[in-house]
């Protein structure tokens, strides 16, 4: 069982930079990918970045290549999304998640299996 604990959201104007965190519980968290997942008012839940146990291996939504950063700690169990560059479109509640699976790519809500509650991210125009 892994618990999930975002923090960092809040009000950026559009150009400005936010620093997510997801706080991890257990001792396995290495052993988890772990991704950062948006969701819009109204919209589907979307993929933006997707890191490795290792922390060696990174993937990221086109939206996201360029301007957010994924990175983590094993030694504290957690995981970061470095937002710069932010426009009104990345407006959204931004979930973490972890998921046992190891292949590269895995960007369907379905491939995890925790998340966390969401910190929301608003950027003004």
């Amino acid at each position: 069982q892994v618990q999930l604990v975002e923090s960092g959201g809040g009000l950026v104007q559009a150009g400005g930079s936010l620093r997510l965190s997801c706080a991890a519980s257990g001792r396995t968290f290495s052993s988890y990918a772990m991704g950062w997942f948006r969701q819009a008012p109204g919209k589907e839940r979307v993929f933006v970045a997707r890191i490795l146990g290792s922390g060696m291996i990174t993937y990221y939504a086109d939206s996201a290549k360029g301007r957010f950063t994924i990175s983590r700690d094993n030694a504290k169990n957690t995981v970061y999304l470095e937002m710069d560059s932010l426009k009104p479109e990345d407006t959204a509640v931004y979930y973490c998640a972890a998921d046992q699976g190891s292949a590269t790519i895995r960007t369907r809500t379905y491939h995890y299996e925790y998340w966390g509650q969401g910190t929301e991210v608003t950027v003004s125009s």
